[in-house]
């Protein structure tokens, strides 16, 4: 019945796929106003069919200084001039008006990266939401917190947002700068411009004073341009370790403060006493979810020896009924990927695997015939030199490594360039303490992977990146 099921496809259509209305084409929102769409366009395409849902505009070099100078007008005549309390109201405006509209963006969230609406609606929306109402309540508390009670907002941020969670990460940047005091100016990706374009109308509804938040489109000649610019005191990014060294040495050039969140090669470390069923269903959400396509994702799982055959034979069982499909579907676990470009990556990196000849399992069902689907993947015994281990491959492709100590599980774990997360299932939590200190992530979660809180701060060590999101630690990034 499981195997008829998954060639057709249709589980529970949600009821959120027709509340979507947009315009034929945006242009950029600066200076509280969408202008007038003109210069190069882009098209904005649903990764699950290919389908065009939209078209954008890349700013020029004349709207990216518009945005700017609204922003530094913005930060010098009314933002810098209201309090705290008044900051703080309008965040929480902004997130009453994101939680009558959410289904709405949960649904633009799906359509335009492939994500499952039930991962949209679940948790990308209610994080956002969470986010900002976190924020307006230290609006007006940070200034009497000992470490940042001297600071001051830096004035006009630049923020470039990713692909991967579009509307989450552009909150998390967007919420503490604000509620700092500072006015911004943020690039979505662009390819996955649409719910940023959604903000800004709510952004407009909630009557924040024009130039506060400025949203300008483009590809990375335009985020070049954004980091390179004389305005702007702060950067912050997400995305590509690649990118993030080009940013780095520009923000180093022009003097500018810089937080990046970058890459990551997340291990599990599963000893003989974890609780199994928990820890199996804590590593297919540590590497699916988003479909692999997560900063954080645990995408290398290590396993003691005396329980890997057991794990094998349950990674197996689960992978195999992982429903794939249709993202608008509720039951939907896993949709296509971000990109024609992204599917490429990956089904290279899967190839090579293959080629190498690696003991691999592969999702048994046959795929969508249109949209970049890619079947979930595990490889069993790859080795810590290998390509697979190594490298962050950003879609579902899980790596299988024993050990034997604890020692050696910590050798394993911090042999990558990247440390930004890692997760630990046992029953000793005296052991799991120990680990984390010694394992070199931002991140370490025990008997659990991908929990996320306004209060935790995020971020990482290495080539990962440096400052934090979130928490007190994450309003400090938008103080000097």
């Amino acid at each position: 019945m499981c195997a008829k099921l998954n060639k057709t496809w249709k589980f529970a259509p949600a009821p959120e796929a027709k509340l979507l209305k947009l315009n034929a084409v945006y242009g950029s929102f600066i200076n509280g106003q969408f202008i007038k769409p003109s210069g190069k366009r882009h098209p904005i395409l649903n990764p699950a069919d290919e389908t065009q849902l939209t078209t954008i505009t890349y700013a020029n070099a004349l709207q990216v200084d518009a945005a700017f100078s609204a922003a530094q007008h913005a930060y010098q005549k009314t933002w810098s001039k209201l309090s705290g309390l008044e900051r703080g109201m309008y965040l929480y405006r902004l997130a009453e008006q994101l939680k009558l509209h959410a289904r709405k963006f949960a649904e633009a969230e799906t359509l335009n990266t492939g994500k499952p609406i039930r991962e949209s609606k679940n948790f990308d929306i209610p994080r956002c939401i969470q986010h900002l109402m976190y924020h307006a309540g230290w609006a007006d508390k940070w200034h009497y917190i000992t470490p940042l009670a001297h600071q001051k907002p830096y004035g006009v941020v630049a923020q470039i947002i990713p692909w991967n969670f579009p509307l989450w990460m552009a909150i998390w940047k967007l919420a503490p700068a604000l509620a700092c005091g500072n006015t911004v100016v943020i690039k979505p990706a662009e390819s996955t411009p649409i719910t940023a374009l959604l903000l800004a109308e709510l952004i407009h509804i909630c009557n924040f004073p024009p130039g506060v938040v400025n949203i300008v489109l483009g590809d990375g000649e335009i985020g070049k341009r954004m980091c390179a610019h004389a305005i702007p005191s702060k950067i912050a990014f997400t995305g590509s370790t690649e990118v993030g060294r080009e940013i780095q040495f520009t923000a180093q050039r022009f003097q500018k403060a810089l937080s990046l969140e970058l890459g990551g090669k997340g291990p599990h470390i599963l000893f003989e006493d974890a609780p199994l069923a928990q820890a199996i269903e804590g590593v297919i959400k540590g590497i699916f979810f988003n479909q692999g396509q997560v900063c954080c994702a645990g995408s290398r799982l290590l396993v003691h020896e005396s329980i890997a055959l057991e794990v094998k034979k349950l990674l197996q069982k689960r992978i195999s009924k992982i429903r794939i499909g249709d993202p608008m579907d509720k039951n939907t676990e896993m949709g296509p990927l971000h990109s024609k470009t992204q599917y490429n990556k990956v089904s290279q990196y899967i190839h090579q695997g293959k080629r190498d000849g690696l003991s691999c399992f592969e999702h048994p069902a046959s795929l969508p015939e249109n949209g970049y689907y890619c079947k979930p993947i595990v490889f069993f015994d790859t080795g810590s030199t290998h390509i697979l281990s190594r490298e962050e491959l950003f879609g579902p492709v899980l790596t299988v490594q024993s050990f034997r100590s604890v020692a050696e599980a910590i050798q394993i774990a911090n042999n990558t360039p990247m440390g930004l997360s890692a997760g630990i299932w046992t029953s000793d939590i005296a052991l799991a303490n120990a680990m984390a200190r010694q394992i070199q992530c931002g991140v370490v979660w025990l008997n659990s992977f991908n929990e996320f809180d306004p209060a935790s701060p995020f971020g990482g060590y290495k080539q990962s990146g440096f400052g934090r999101e979130g928490g007190v630690h994450g309003l400090a990034e938008y103080l000097q």
